[in-house]
């Protein structure tokens, strides 16, 4: 019988068959431009040892392959770019460990499970009970938020109210808006809890040393680590230490923002 040679496609169309009749020796040649088979292995090895890289390292480490090959193992794997840092960081999303607010900070970088600060913002307002602040969102976050709320606010994804001489940035929904700044402007100063009358005074001690220190910038400041406390909280219990007096000699100047 006279030797034939053909070429078959196998089930995943990505190999080529030759084969000849009498001996059935069968020869695989991969397709040219295929992806190879470790290189999202690589991936993963390399984000082992690296929990946080900038895409030019990622790049080095794994060269000579194309930025468009690299994100495209990336978006296989899903990953994240930090909200900080101008978005320079990546990471793999089964990396970070999420805190409540969901979010996560590796050697000063933040990352978010949102992705984009915008993003961010837009669910930090909408879930607060009392909306936030500029300062209270700028603390949490650890990076500047003025730009992103005025585009949410020009969006109409987000609202804004002066609660005591400040902005404060609730939801779009008219109804959850209202709800959020009820709750902000309740104040409940006769009831304030030992606790909470505790990590005020714990607070005024750590932020001694701030040129500015006043109720708004010491609840924004209790806020960041999670305390609920309003402005009104704040001066209840500085009166009854009688420390509105003394911070009264370094005051806020500030127009709404």
């Amino acid at each position: 019988m006279r030797n034939r040679r053909g070429i078959v496609r196998g089930d995943l169309a990505e190999e080529r068959l030759a084969w000849q009749d009498k001996d059935y020796k069968v020869l695989i040649l991969p397709i040219e431009e295929a992806m190879p088979d470790d290189s999202v292995t690589q991936l993963i090895a390399l984000f082992r040892k690296r929990s946080v890289m900038p895409m030019p390292d990622i790049a080095r480490a794994l060269a000579p392959r194309s930025s468009r090959s690299l994100f495209r193992d990336l978006s296989a794997l899903g990953y994240l770019s930090s909200y900080s840092h101008t978005g320079r960081y990546y990471t793999l999303r089964s990396i970070p460990q999420f805190d409540a607010d969901g979010l996560w900070r590796f050697e000063g970088i933040g990352f978010s499970r949102d992705g984009t600060l915008l993003a961010t913002a837009l669910r930090l307002v909408e879930t607060a009970e009392a909306g936030r602040t500029q300062r209270e969102l700028q603390l949490r976050l650890g990076v500047r938020v003025h730009n992103p709320l005025l585009e949410l606010v020009e969006r109409k994804q987000l609202r804004r109210e002066v609660v005591e001489d400040e902005y404060v940035y609730v939801a779009g929904a008219r109804a959850r808006a209202a709800e959020q700044l009820e709750r902000r402007r309740v104040r409940p100063e006769a009831s304030v809890s030992v606790t909470l009358e505790l990590e005020v005074l714990l607070e005024v001690i750590h932020a001694t040393r701030l040129p500015v220190l006043d109720a708004q910038t010491l609840a924004a400041r209790l806020s960041a680590r999670g305390v609920r406390a309003s402005a009104g909280e704040v001066t209840a219990v500085l009166t009854r230490h009688g420390l509105e007096k003394k911070l009264r000699g370094r005051p806020s100047q500030r127009s709404p923002r």
